[in-house]
């Protein structure tokens, strides 16, 4: 346990304005404080404040990957679907039927892939001109 001295004991009541209080509380939520009296109390006596910073671009990547997740997941599914319908007509198909239906899965399946390579191009050429203006 601490001493006498590292208890914190002493109130010191301010009241805001809404205003300013929403402004405390918003620069509050980014940084690594657990509590509001913390933070507070850091800023008051000039100790440094540990801020997280969000980097938009980022979050725009995540969001895109997620979207692409999701449109790989589609594919799949689709391609699934295409062989369990090959595997079922297996027996009885002809050539004919065959070649239909890997028609059909390529003409999905090879514009979804080519989408998907150039957004991922896109993104390293833009995350290799940031490392770039970074290092420079």
């Amino acid at each position: 346990m601490g001493t006498a001295e590292d208890k914190l004991t002493r109130v010191l009541l301010t009241r805001f304005k809404q205003a300013e209080y929403d402004l405390i509380n918003n620069r509050f939520k980014k940084t690594r404080f657990r509590k509001l009296s913390e933070y507070v109390r850091s800023v008051l006596l000039n100790k440094p404040v540990t801020v997280f910073y969000r980097d938009k671009s980022m979050d725009d990547l995540l969001e895109e990957m997620v979207n692409l997740r999701q449109e790989l997941n589609a594919i799949g599914n689709n391609l699934n679907q295409a062989m369990r319908s090959i595997n079922a007509t297996h027996g009885h198909a002809d050539a004919r039927l065959w070649m239909n239906l890997l028609n059909v899965v390529n003409g999905k399946l090879e514009p979804a892939i080519l989408q998907i390579r150039d957004r991922m191009n896109n993104y390293a050429e833009v995350w290799s001109q940031k490392l770039k203006a970074v290092k420079a």
